[in-house]
């Protein structure tokens, strides 16, 4: 197998390890064709830092290297996805009611979504570090509208309170900057970023 100082290339045989559970951002990586094993993190999303940039790129950090401690090999993907409005950022909704808050907050304003992504190399070293913003307008929403969107389920594991790439979609007025960007993974710096570190020889 082909390597480059003395690193294996991200194949079936060595697939990307991918620190989280996000069925998006696997879809994303396997869209593309790009051989991954799916190794959840096991730490706590939270962080002392209230900057959104330090924040993201942390917590990226942190579940690369969770998992690694006990994978011990392989090129590992941590990433972590935030939004921020009014310098807040917006987590997960912890219940119905601190959902339908988020969401009468983002309605007819835009907002900023940050992802920020860790790549360790087999060595257990950061490999690549980057964060990726994107703009995000909501349209105006009433509370008939919200409720509705609450009923199906989607928004309450989703930071923000709701989901780009799905129902959601309804309420998006425009996206300025990367769209995978805010679905959890900024796809197209993430491919760059592989192929300077020598992960992938090439793409497409």
């Amino acid at each position: 197998m082909t390597t480059y100082n003395s690193f294996k290339f991200i194949s079936n045989e060595y697939p990307l390890i991918l620190a989280s559970a996000s069925p998006r951002r696997s879809s994303l990586l396997t869209g593309l064709g790009i051989p991954i094993k799916v190794v959840p993190s096991t730490i706590e999303e939270n962080d002392n830092t209230e900057d959104p940039v330090m924040f993201s790129l942390n917590i990226a950090h942190k579940k690369a290297e969770d998992v690694y401690s006990k994978i011990k090999d392989g090129w590992i993907l941590g990433a972590d996805t935030i939004v921020v409005i009014d310098d807040n950022i917006l987590g997960k909704p912890r219940d119905y009611m601190d959902a339908k808050k988020i969401l009468k907050r983002l309605s007819g304003r835009k907002h900023m979504v940050f992802t920020g992504f860790c790549i360790l190399n087999p060595l257990g070293r950061i490999a690549h570090m980057e964060h990726v913003k994107s703009e995000v307008v909501i349209r105006d929403l009433d509370d008939k509208e919200i409720d509705a969107y609450l009923a199906t389920g989607e928004p309450f594991d989703k930071a923000g309170a709701y989901a780009v790439q799905g129902v959601g979609s309804f309420m998006i007025k425009g996206i300025y900057g990367s769209y995978t960007n805010v679905v959890g993974l900024p796809i197209c710096e993430l491919i760059l970023a592989l192929k300077k570190i020598k992960a992938i020889p090439n793409f497409p």
